[in-house]
């Protein structure tokens, strides 16, 4: 997705910065029934792998379709790891990490379809782990925001795209 200097109104612009902030808070504050109700029923979640490649080669950075990826969930297991989270019985998160997530340089354009909105951000996750155990992902996030029957935002697709290609934490239990 390329986002040119499309301009949009100041008010939709807005909007959606303040639904990313909000998105944020609710992951920050551990509230992952509140934060899956955020995505449409035919979300793709995907977060392809990546891999250093020389110039000549920069198209094959990104695992492709079918290939391996970091996550690749649609509604039915994206739900299924909320619901593993939300759990007392999940090791990788029991005690609970603290997190926090930036989100900045939104982006928005309008979509080919109606109602929806090409969006792009850059994110930075912080999360503390334990006493000692410190991690930072930073990326990019490809979004598709569509409206649903009520004119809400929902989130019908997002992709992924860690800046480090060599995931140094012990656990991927983070959304992004």
């Amino acid at each position: 997705m390329s986002i040119k200097s499309t301009k949009v109104e100041p008010a939709l612009q807005l909007e959606i910065e303040q639904y990313y902030y909000y998105e944020a808070e609710l992951l920050d504050d551990h509230r992952y029934g509140e934060w899956f109700d955020l995505f449409s029923t035919d979300i793709r979640y995907w977060m392809p792998t990546r891999t250093n490649r020389l110039l000549r080669e920069q198209d094959k950075e990104l695992s492709g379709e079918g290939e391996f990826a970091l996550f690749d969930d649609n509604k039915k297991t994206l739900g299924w790891r909320v619901k593993q989270l939300e759990s007392f019985t999940h090791w990788a998160e029991n005690p609970r990490s603290r997190t926090r997530h930036l989100v900045g340089n939104v982006r928005v354009a309008p979509s080919q379809y109606a109602g929806a909105y090409e969006v792009k951000s850059n994110f930075i996750c912080y999360r503390n782990r334990l006493q000692d155990e410190v991690d930072i992902w930073a990326g990019e996030r490809h979004d598709l925001l569509r409206r649903d029957e009520e004119q809400a935002l929902r989130i019908a697709r997002r992709k992924i795209l860690l800046d480090q290609n060599v995931v140094l934490s012990k656990n991927l239990s983070v959304f992004f």
